[in-house]
C-alpha cells in the first residue's frame, strides 16, 4: 500500500493540527498517512515513501531551521526521490506573514529532488495556509489538499 509522509515542525501547535487534517484527507482516499515531526525523521527515511508533504510555520518569510535541516541532510539522496509526489503547507501569525514564500521554498527543495508537485487552480494554489489559528477555510483546504495528494500518488503509482 502506498504511504505518504506528512512531516512538520510546530511550536504553537497550529502546523501540527494542519498535518493531522491533511492526514485525514489522505486517509479518506485510501492511502496510508504517516505523520511525523521533522526532528524524528532521518533523511534516508524519505526514500520509503510514495508521497512527501512538508509543513512549517513561517519564520522570517521561510521555513523553520528544523525543516531546512532535514532538506540539508537529504542532499546525499539527491536524485533518489525523483518521481515521488510532494507538497507543502504553512502557518503564520499574520496575513502577508510569509506563508506563500515559505511554501515556495519548501516546494523549491522538493522540485530540486525531482518530486512531482501539483498546484490547485481553486483555493490555496501552492498548498494550505493558516493565519493565526485554523479557521473553517484552512481546515477545508487541508482536507482537500490531503485528498489531492493521495489521488496523485495513486495516479503516479498506476503509471509506474
Amino acid at each position: 500500500m502506498p504511504k505518504v509522509l506528512i512531516a512538520y515542525y510546530s511550536r504553537s501547535g497550529t502546523t501540527e493540527k494542519m498535518a493531522k487534517l491533511i492526514a485525514r484527507g489522505v486517509s479518506k482516499e485510501g492511502i496510508e498517512p504517516d505523520i511525523r515531526k521533522v526532528a524524528d525523521i532521518k533523511a534516508e527515511e524519505l526514500l520509503k515513501y510514495d508521497g512527501i508533504v512538508i509543513g512549517s510555520p513561517t519564520y522570517y518569510g521561510t521555513m523553520s531551521y528544523e525543516v531546512k535541516k532535514l532538506f540539508d541532510e537529504s542532499v546525499k539522496f539527491h536524485g533518489k526521490l525523483e518521481g515521488k509526489v510532494g507538497g507543502a503547507f504553512s502557518s503564520s501569525a499574520n496575513v502577508a506573514g510569509g506563508n506563500e514564500t515559505t511554501i515556495m521554498d519548501i516546494i523549491d527543495a522538493l522540485l530540486i529532488h525531482g518530486l512531482i508537485v501539483q498546484g490547485d487552480p481553486r483555493g490555496d494554489h501552492y498548498g494550505p495556509v493558516a493565519v493565526g489559528s485554523i479557521d473553517g477555510r484552512a481546515e477545508k483546504e487541508c482536507l482537500k489538499f490531503g485528498g489531492r495528494i493521495a489521488n496523485l500518488v495513486k495516479k503516479v503509482g498506476e503509471e509506474a
